[in-house]
């Protein structure tokens, strides 16, 4: 599957400590390859949007739509608890 950035992911990544940055790296290969790779624990955030959720570690998450072929990244933020 293609891997498609949005402004806002892109802002919200550079904006993300470094170490975060790394592990959504390897988790968005992991997304490219695989959803349903045991370390993304993907899941349907907003069904009537059509938005889903990927861990990126306890603390943060990564948020995109499926979009034909591609997966859409919307945002990455940290997990409100």
């Amino acid at each position: 599957m293609l891997i498609v950035f949005t402004d806002r992911f892109l802002r919200s990544y550079a904006e993300a400590p470094f170490e975060i940055q790394k592990r959504c790296d390897k988790q968005i290969a992991f997304l490219a390859h695989d959803l349903r790779h045991p370390s993304l624990r993907a899941k349907k955030y907003d069904e009537h949007e059509g938005i889903w959720q990927c861990r990126v570690n306890r603390s943060w998450r990564f948020y995109f739509r499926i979009e034909g072929e591609s997966y859409q990244l919307i945002d990455v933020i940290p997990h409100p608890k």
